[in-house]
């Protein structure tokens, strides 16, 4: 078997890993993260995706599978529907920006992205590639200004696309999820479980219906 790498340095995505466990090494990407101009955000996420696990790849010599993801939180302009289309709400640089943020997400729908990028490689060279994108439509509950502060007051939003984390188990921002549940969380299960065993990865069995909300819903404190 083939040495395993986790394109990524995300706390959460370690952690859902690891619940499979298949041993990994980590290497972090370094890759320009800004979205192209007219870029649509289910391309930008995607390509972002891809970047990250090639970044990884070139760093390889021996036979070695790669996974790669990013994450993005979509805030559509259209309040009656979700398309995949809008604003990107990434990191905040800011308590006023987090703050900016949560409040327009605030009681309404939005949407998390995550793309995965899983390559094979023998000697170097690239086997296979394959990209999947799984997309979860979040509805946030109508918290307070002061329920908004105290949670930037704790410093959880700072390193999080969209500033929350679904699994805090004192702000719960979400009132109710439409989808994969590790998907917002940043790395969806169900999707990689059925990658992997695409690849004939050992000892995975492909998920075609996600159960992660059940699976996961009490694992984590941070996202």
């Amino acid at each position: 078997m083939t040495e395993f790498i986790l394109a990524s340095s995300s706390p959460r995505r370690r952690e859902l890993f690891g619940t499979l466990g298949i041993p990994y090494t980590i290497i972090k990407p370094d890759i320009d993260e800004r979205q192209h101009e007219r870029e649509a955000p289910l391309d930008y996420v995607e390509r972002l995706s891809r970047e990250k696990a090639m970044r990884a790849a070139s760093q390889l010599g021996e036979p070695s599978t790669v996974l790669a993801a990013d994450t993005v939180v979509i805030l559509s302009a259209d309040t009656m529907g979700i398309d995949g289309q809008g604003m990107i709400l990434g990191k905040p640089v800011d308590a006023a920006d987090a703050r900016d943020m949560l409040q327009r997400l605030r009681g309404r729908v939005h949407q998390v992205c995550t793309a995965m990028t899983l390559l094979v490689l023998a000697e170097g060279d690239m086997q296979s590639s394959t990209t999947q994108i799984t997309r979860t439509d979040v509805l946030m509950r109508d918290y307070t200004d002061a329920e908004i502060e105290a949670y930037i007051a704790t410093g959880d939003p700072f390193d999080k696309a969209g500033s929350y984390a679904i699994q805090h188990p004192v702000f719960k921002p979400v009132a109710r999820i439409d989808g994969c549940y590790t998907n917002v969380v940043g790395l969806p299960m169900c999707t990689l479980q059925t990658m992997l065993a695409g690849i004939g990865w050992a000892g995975v069995e492909a998920q075609p219906v996600c159960d992660c909300r059940e699976r996961y819903a009490g694992l984590f404190s941070s996202r």
